[in-house]
């Protein structure tokens, strides 16, 4: 075999390798990604039959105004609205101190088969001027977004 035609398999089986390794990769990285949805997102998605099952995901909105109820067992139950669309949400845990209705919020968690989100980490906004940036970038999508602080929740 000549010189040259060992190098071309030396560097096509060098690709080769690179390419498995960056595919190992990729598959590894894919299943530690956390996608942020919108409730009106999330519902559109299910409805396509995009939602993989027991998949972690974020959800976020602001809280329905009374939807917030204390569960017997611990924890709580409530409902996260982008203002078109609603999510229910059950938590176990301690709420953040800034956690009320009609503020900011994101819950990370897992979609049951009932439609309701199991969060595991709730996320409220600490000041009154912020707000998780995909929360206010749905909100401004939908429309129904105040700058001032008025969310159309009142």
């Amino acid at each position: 075999m000549k010189a040259k035609h060992r190098r071309l398999w030396i560097v096509l089986a060098a690709m080769a390798v690179m390419a498995l390794g960056a595919g190992a990769i990729l598959t590894a990285f894919n299943d530690s990604l956390v996608f942020f949805y919108t409730p009106s997102q999330l519902l559109e998605r299910q409805a396509a039959g995009h939602v993989a099952p027991m998949r972690t995901m974020r959800v976020g909105g602001l809280v329905k105004v009374g939807s917030v109820e204390n569960l017997p067992a611990g924890g709580i139950r409530f409902v996260i609205t982008d203002l078109t669309s609603e999510l229910p949400v059950t938590y176990n845990g301690l709420v953040p101190s800034l956690f009320r209705e009609g503020q900011g919020v994101v819950a990370q968690g897992v979609l049951a088969s009932d439609g309701v989100l199991s969060a595991q980490t709730i996320l409220a906004k600490h000041d009154e001027n912020y707000m998780p940036r995909e929360v206010v970038e749905a909100l401004k999508a939908s429309g129904r977004w105040d700058a001032y602080g008025k969310r159309g929740m009142q």
